[in-house]
């Protein structure tokens, strides 16, 4: 199967609709360097309990990724994080999942940690953010199993696997393709989605989040040799010579 035929996953489709979405265009750097916009600093601290049907019981650990998601991230991206959340769990629950809301929550809060400017680095962004969160959140006394499940579904987010794995994983790849790319919001009812939107806007998100996976790329070119961000470092980043298989299948140490 190539890259991008991996049907309605958000790992291949969101940067062919996206892009083009952002500025109507094909021009592959204008996205990146218009100028940022002003964006308020949503209150993070004031997580409703409930939204659009969905419940949020506040523990130790949701705290704690709130905590480290206001630190780390700029509004726009604390706001998809709380999207993904909610459109997750309301495709959950139109799929007819049962699932924890906990689990669940922790890793939507966290699936983009490795955008950022204190958590990016070498390994791929999802790998980046999953490790990041399964140290923190080991570190802070979470069961070992919850803290594999929060790292199987920010290292699976962009990717098919999410599909076939448990809800708690599955969802957080469901709920970011609702709010990058539409995905399923067809079982979410307008006035929950309205509400969704209301409570957490989307502060420009579009371009927003092209521009930091942009910088993500340049910045560490040999991290985006998968996933959609392979797709934005192509597109994006006049710097970026991704990395080929059949480079590395030719320099393999056989005669044959």
């Amino acid at each position: 199967m190539r890259r991008r035929e991996f049907g309605c996953s958000f790992g291949a489709m969101v940067a062919t609709v996206i892009l083009r979405a952002a500025d109507g265009s094909e021009n592959c750097l204008k996205a990146i360097n218009l100028p940022p916009r002003s964006l308020p600093t949503p209150a993070a601290s004031s997580w409703p309990r409930e939204l659009a049907g969905i419940e949020l019981t506040q523990t130790r650990y949701t705290s704690l990724a709130i905590q480290t998601l206001s630190a780390s991230s700029p509004a726009f991206l604390v706001n998809h994080a709380a999207r993904t959340f909610y459109f997750g769990a309301l495709i959950g629950n139109a799929r007819g999942l049962a699932f924890d809301h906990e689990l669940l929550f922790i890793a939507c809060a966290l699936h983009d940690l490795g955008l950022t400017e204190r958590y990016m680095g070498p390994l791929p962004f999802e790998l980046q953010g999953a490790e990041a969160a399964s140290k923190m959140l080991a570190s802070a006394g979470l069961a070992s199993g919850k803290v594999s499940m929060v790292w199987d579904g920010i290292a699976m987010h962009p990717t098919a696997l999410a599909e076939f794995k448990a809800p708690e994983v599955s969802l957080v790849a469901a709920g970011a393709s609702a709010d990058v790319l539409g995905s399923e919001l067809e079982r979410i009812s307008p006035g929950a989605v309205a509400e969704v939107i209301a409570a957490y806007p989307r502060l420009d998100f579009k371009r927003q989040f092209i521009r930091s996976c942009a910088k993500v790329v340049e910045r560490f070119p040999n991290a985006a040799s998968r996933s959609f961000m392979r797709d934005i470092g192509e597109r994006h980043v006049a710097s970026f010579r991704p990395r080929n298989i059949c480079d590395g299948i030719e320099k393999s140490p056989f005669s044959d």
